[in-house]
């Protein structure tokens, strides 16, 4: 397995994998279409943002997006392919994340996480830290977590 930049023809393949990883939590559709702006990776996003793309001789396993002002580093993204499940390429991606933080001179990273990843995020060394309000629906409030990078 190996992380690379993603190419500008993959971002909407990047971005549909984003969606089927989410899927796995069981939404219903119409929830799931309110995610899709969301979810989709831009050219402005690899402009802006450090991103990865997980893949091997068998394709594209995944994808990592972080942000970084300040001390404060964000997970924008981590999307596993759902077939590539169990294979350790979230764990890669977050370790991944967390020293891209660490070096951009973070001293911590905010997860605002599905409710789904919170058991991840906290088996990798997330605290929990509050909640934020989703960036695609209103109202709707996700658990925020932090993990201590520096």
């Amino acid at each position: 397995m190996r992380l690379r930049p993603p190419r500008q023809d993959e971002l909407a393949t990047l971005s549909d994998l984003c969606l089927r990883s989410k899927a796995v939590w069981d939404y219903p559709p119409d929830m799931l279409e309110s995610f899709r702006t969301e979810l989709t990776l831009t050219e402005a996003d690899t402009a802006a943002d450090m991103i990865v793309v997980a893949d091997d001789r068998r394709g594209i396993a995944g994808v990592v997006q972080v942000s970084v002002e300040g001390d404060t580093a964000t997970l924008e993204k981590l999307f596993v392919e759902p077939t590539r499940f169990g294979e350790g390429t979230g764990r890669m991606m977050y370790v991944w994340a967390c020293r891209i933080a660490q070096g951009a001179g973070a001293r911590q990273m905010a997860i605002d996480a599905d409710p789904g990843a919170v058991a991840f995020y906290r088996h990798m060394g997330a605290e929990p830290a509050g909640e934020a309000e989703s960036g695609s629906i209103p109202g709707r409030m996700l658990p925020r977590l932090v993990h201590r990078v520096g």
